[in-house]
């Protein structure tokens, strides 16, 4: 009885210590109470999200302009002058765009560098995303805070630049904007980013720098932030993935270092409909407010030349506090537990308390479980994927009942661990097949050592395992209180990527969920080694994983606020004069099939020219469309001239109706040399020739029906072969098509171009006729935005202070 008591003591003390480290993550509560002016008010920033993702304000909407007048209000009412940075950018990837940035600057006592608080004020595009998390909540941060510390006449040394970037969700072409031609860009010595890539959950920390981290983490220590959540691994998995954010430019472009803030967790909500303010966690918005409010009172305080160096730091944190060590130690660390491990081993031969065969018996349900539940898992996902297809709607791979999924697979991966080692361990071996886990987790981080170096951190638990094992060699003994306090490490280092792994990366994920939740249990062994029942405790895991299931299934559907994505285009081809309706979509529903048919025909000819999508989605279905009278653009050659081997072009492409997006192709056999769009040339350009990746050219997003104009020479024998395809986003309220709004559970499929009515054509020397451009008159914006947010703007404080900055 006794050891079955114990048993169910491990569960709950293990259950609590992982309650205790996800709570101690972020702000668990948000104060009713109106907080003081001085402070950081969770409350009045959320006021600023509400206002700010009223709607959509994608670049080139009413809205965005809308938002960038609030914003300046906004500043100005704070006591601030705001300047206006306005100018076309051309990526490295062609994505060709005029941003406008919002600044503002307040003036410090002593200079160094400048710190720059940075957030982007522009929401994706195509998915009517009304933004309120990416990142109407990096700008309600910065605008909270920043009035806070201006309230509190916070004294500060530095100068602090508020930018609050355009075309962020685009190419990032607001802060390429800013390092590339502003003349404050040169003063700045340290960039805080607040950015978001989901709805909820704790904000985690990744810096961005071309040098070394060490000073960086010494000073983010010194700063003090309440709850820091981040570790080197972190930043070295997003160093791999195509997810960069305004701070790569400044990083990239400028050589300007600096710390991102961005919360994952809701990621189904991230760049959808749903990114309004009814998903936004206040909690989630309250962890950014202690990031900012301790990190700007220190860093306009220090000398942020201080802040460069060529030397790394491993770090993570642990509940309110942050641990960093250099690089350099990783390796000798590993080596030393190594060495430990073996000298503990041959005393406790010599003490004749381990024996080699039983010490190598614990590698068989060890690799037993991780071998079979990293399969179970991968081809769990697999068959789940199978018996609900509508999981595959969902492009960003997490599901709304993820959670579940995650609990699922990692209580069966758990009841997998008890099931081997009840059939090929005992109890008064455990700490002789704890040798196993140990030995494979050296192992594992020897070869981090030189492949991941910011994993080094994973070592700091083996240790504490090396240290109970020494402890039961020279004692013989062991208790569950002493084995508890050392699994601590274990679960504060590893628990947390479990969840983090899928959520950040998506579910397909779950196997590498399952197999750290097996490394995790080897390192507790001791614990749940010592469990008389181990059957049991197998019928139990298992069972609650089956329930997880359950749970997951039955939440599998649809409703309001966790919506199918489906996706719908018009496209009309000028040159063969037809036109039909697309989808990206795998499943139709019957909103799709209203224009696609009950029976489906697979796209055909439609991806020959590839409109980009972040993951490479292209047309699945197709149905012939009514030919309806869309204006097509006026193509216009201003120059088309031959001198010596060259051919010299300059072409203007005119829209005659409100457009959003040209995508523009060329032949691959095409070589373009000293290409310019509307007057840019690519950030990224090397010599003379374009560099691109099969027929894409360029993407150009409109603002203000603005044309678009290339200039550019090729061979003079050279075939001209160009394609062209505008966009625009209107297809739902466009009145030549009165399409039926969609079901309040369904939205528009984000990461792709959607919802909208293309027309695409070669672009050709003779076009047929076409009426003249009519630009509207453009209204004063400013008077348009106090018109059309007097309702919902209500001022949230006073002025509180006189401008300190004088304009530039």
């Amino acid at each position: 009885m006794k050891k079955n008591y114990n048993s169910i003591v491990a569960v709950i003390g293990i259950l609590f210590i992982i309650g205790f480290i996800y709570a101690t993550m972020m702000p668990q509560w948000i104060s009713k109470e109106e907080e003081a002016l001085a402070e950081f008010s969770t409350e009045r920033a959320f006021d600023q999200v509400r206002i700010i993702a009223q709607k959509p304000h994608y670049v080139g909407s009413t809205n965005h302009e809308l938002v960038a007048n609030y914003l300046k209000l906004e500043l100005n009412r704070i006591g601030l002058e705001t300047s206006i940075q306005e100018g076309f950018t051309l990526n490295d990837k062609g994505l060709l765009v005029k941003s406008k940035n919002i600044l503002a600057r307040i003036k410090g006592t002593n200079n160094s560098k400048a710190l720059l608080l940075l957030s982007h004020y522009d929401s994706a595009p195509h998915s009517f995303s009304k933004g309120a998390s990416d990142d109407a909540s990096g700008v309600a941060t910065i605008l909270e805070g920043v009035r806070a510390f201006l309230y509190a006449k916070q004294p500060h040394k530095n100068d602090i630049i508020i930018l609050f970037s355009d075309a962020e969700e685009l190419g990032l072409n607001g802060a390429a904007l800013f390092v590339n031609q502003h003349p404050w860009a040169k003063d700045v010595g340290l960039v805080l980013n607040f950015e978001a890539r989901g709805s909820s959950g704790p904000s985690y920390m990744l810096m961005e720098t071309n040098g070394g981290n060490q000073a960086l983490i010494k000073e983010f220590k010194n700063a003090k932030a309440a709850y820091p959540v981040s570790n080197s691994l972190m930043y070295s998995i997003y160093k791999m993935l195509p997810n960069d954010t305004d701070l790569t430019v400044f990083r990239e472009q400028g050589n300007i270092q600096g710390f991102n803030f961005a919360f994952i967790d809701g990621h189904y909500n991230y760049h959808t409909q749903q990114d309004d303010i009814q998903h936004l966690s206040k909690r989630t918005l309250k962890h950014q407010g202690t990031y900012l409010m301790p990190l700007l009172k220190y860093f306009s305080n220090i000398d942020l030349n201080q802040t460069v160096t060529t030397e790394d730091n491993v770090y993570f944190n642990i509940p309110f506090s942050f641990i960093s060590y250099p690089f350099a130690w990783v390796f000798p660390m590993t080596v030393i537990a190594f060495g430990l491990l073996v000298l503990f081993i041959f005393i406790g031969k010599a003490k004749r308390v381990i024996s080699f065969r039983e010490m190598f018996k614990g590698f068989v349900p060890l690799l037993g479980s991780v071998i079979i539940s990293g399969l179970v898992t991968f081809l769990g996902w697999k068959i789940f994927l199978e018996v609900y297809p509508q999981y595959n709607d969902l492009l960003n791979g997490f599901t709304y009942n993820g959670h579940a999924y995650i609990a699922g697979f990692v209580l069966l991966s758990i009841a997998i661990c008890f099931a081997f080692y009840h059939h090929f361990s005992e109890t008064k071996t455990t700490m002789q097949h704890y040798v196993a886990p140990l030995l494979l987790w050296i192992v594992v981080n020897g070869f981090l050592a030189n492949s991941l170096t910011g994993a080094g951190f994973l070592i700091i638990p083996v240790y504490f395992g090396i240290i109970l094992f020494g402890i039961y060699v020279l004692t013989q003994g062991s208790s569950l209180g002493l084995n508890l306090i050392f699994s601590i490490p274990a679960l504060i280092i590893i628990a947390p990527f479990i969840q983090m792994f899928p959520v950040g990366l998506g579910l397909k994920i779950l196997f590498g969920s399952a197999i750290l939740t097996v490394l995790a249990f080897g390192l507790l062994l001791p614990v749940f080694g010592s469990f008389a029942k181990k059957g049991a405790w197998t019928l139990f895991f298992f069972a609650a994983s089956i329930v997880c299931f359950v749970y997951a299934g039955y939440h599998s559907g649809y409703e309001k606020g966790k919506a199918k994505s489906n996706s719908l285009l018009y496209v009309y081809n000028a040159d063969t004069d037809s036109a039909v309706w697309t989808t990206y979509d795998v499943n139709l529903d019957d909103w799709t099939k209203t224009y696609l048919g009950q029976t489906s025909q697979k796209a055909v000819g439609l991806n020959k020219l590839p409109i980009y999508s972040k993951y490479n989605s292209g047309f699945t279905y197709s149905a012939i469309a009514p030919k309806l009278d869309v204006p097509k653009p006026t193509i216009s050659f201003l120059k088309d001239s031959v001198i010596g081997n060259r051919r010299y072009m300059k072409i203007q492409i005119s829209p005659n109706r409100k457009v959003n997006r040209y995508d523009v192709f060329a032949n691959p056999k095409m070589v373009f040399y000293d290409f310019k769009a509307n007057g840019m040339t690519t950030s990224g350009a090397k010599g003379r020739i374009l560099e691109r990746d099969g027929m894409k050219i360029l993407c150009y997003y409109v603002v203000r029906n603005e044309p678009l104009t290339l200039e550019f020479n090729i061979h003079k024998s050279t075939a001209f072969d160009m394609d062209l395809i505008e966009s625009s986003f209107d297809l739902m309220t466009n009145p030549l098509f009165k399409i039926k709004p969609r079901s309040d559970w369904m939205m528009p499929t984000p990461f792709v171009l959607n919802d909208a009515v293309l027309i695409q054509q070669k672009i050709k020397r003779f076009t047929a006729p076409v009426k003249p451009i009519v630009t509207a008159p453009v209204k004063d914006s400013t008077l348009v935005v106090k018109d059309s947010l007097k309702p919902v703007i209500k001022p949230i404080i006073k002025p509180v202070v006189k401008p300190t900055v004088t304009p530039e």
